[in-house]
């Protein structure tokens, strides 16, 4: 399966215009994943805001192992935005590399933007009733299917159904939840002063909540979360009375971890508590949905034995032989011997009947 294009993620989602609560209730992309599937670290930097100074030509050569004229020469303003045309960075394009661009690779921290320039946009979305997803589509794609089943029924998709059918099919066992590789991240579970993490994308900024995604990390879902960790935060660029994007900034400065240990022993499973608020949030959201079964997820494992073990059966299977034969044997001597008996037994009657006569 390959990586979607926007139009394809798109028809995913809005196939069924209540997915995306779905994804918010129980199932939510995480740091600790994406950072596994780019193969970046989060780091212990303070992730892009839009706050930081245009970077200075020198820096940016020093960056870019380009020559100062080379930058100075192609330093441009286009929109109201400073930047570098990409068909000076890369041969034939037409797109324009805006300085915050610039200034977010520069800063090396990528993972806590892309994430919450993902969260944003769904965010957006659902509210709005509509709209494009502007993120990198394709890395949610991919998040998104590595949680999906991987039996075949569903992967090939023989029937053509589309991406509703497929996903309303599916009960809390189809879902992939936890990928063991994981095991070694440690886990971001709040900032400073806020009880969850807070995200800053290039629109606005927003904030997602760990303690949902428990299970995504191998560790259990015991009981309905606490109502502070679920507190949601939301602003877009420009529109933010609350000045919540300095917030953000600062809270980023103390971001609190968990190593694994401090999470107790891994067990990604969810309990009847947890399972019984989930059904009471979906309720809320206007999402009792009937459950379709338009494929058969059930998959029969073949089973693998030992050779040592195969030898045994095929042991005891041939005594069993034996002993069949030999009691068949037994049965045969025996019926014949009662048919025998049978006979002499009437020739006394006749003997006794004859003699009494």
């Amino acid at each position: 399966m390959i990586l979607s294009n926007e139009g394809t993620l798109r028809s995913a989602v809005s196939d069924h215009g209540k997915l995306l609560p779905i994804l918010s209730a129980d199932l939510v992309p995480t740091l600790e994943e994406y950072s596994h599937l780019l193969g970046i670290p989060v780091s212990i930097r303070v992730p892009f805001s839009g706050l930081e100074e245009i970077p200075r030509s020198n820096f940016i050569v020093e960056t870019l192992h380009l020559k100062k004229s080379e930058i100075e020469a192609h330093w441009v303003k286009k929109g109201g935005l400073f930047g570098l045309p990409s068909d000076f960075l890369i041969k034939e394009a037409t797109a324009f590399a805006k300085a915050r661009t610039i200034r977010l690779f520069l800063i090396g921290n990528l993972v806590p933007t892309l994430l919450g320039d993902m969260y944003f946009s769904l965010h957006l979305r659902n509210s709005n009733g509509g709209g494009t997803i502007v993120c990198c589509n394709p890395l949610l794609y991919k998040w998104f299917i590595l949680h999906l089943p991987q039996a075949p029924a569903f992967v090939e998709n023989k029937q053509c159904l589309r991406w509703s059918q497929r996903l309303m099919s599916l009960t809390n066992d189809d879902i992939v939840w936890y990928d063991p590789s994981l095991s070694s991240l440690e886990i971001i579970d709040s900032c400073c002063e806020f009880s969850n993490v807070p995200l800053i994308g290039i629109q606005g900024g927003i904030n997602y909540n760990p303690a949902l995604a428990r299970r995504q990390l191998g560790f259990p879902l015991r009981d309905k979360p606490n109502k502070t960790l679920l507190k949601g935060i939301f602003y877009q660029e420009g529109k933010d009375p609350k000045h919540l994007k300095q917030k953000i900034v600062h809270a980023w400065h103390n971001v609190h971890r968990k190593v694994r240990s401090e999470l107790g022993p891994c067990n990604c499973v969810a309990l009847e508590a947890y399972i019984l608020w989930v059904k009471k949030r979906a309720l809320e959201l206007k999402m009792p949905y009937p459950c379709e079964r338009p494929m058969s997820m059930v998959m029969v494992e073949p089973l693998n034995l030992p050779n040592q073990d195969v030898e045994e059966l095929e042991d005891t299977l041939t005594k069993m032989k034996q002993e069949k034969d030999m009691w068949e044997e037994c049965f045969r001597a025996l019926s014949k011997k009662h048919e025998e008996l049978q006979l002499e037994s009437k020739d006394n009657d006749a003997l006794i009947k004859l003699l009494e006569d």
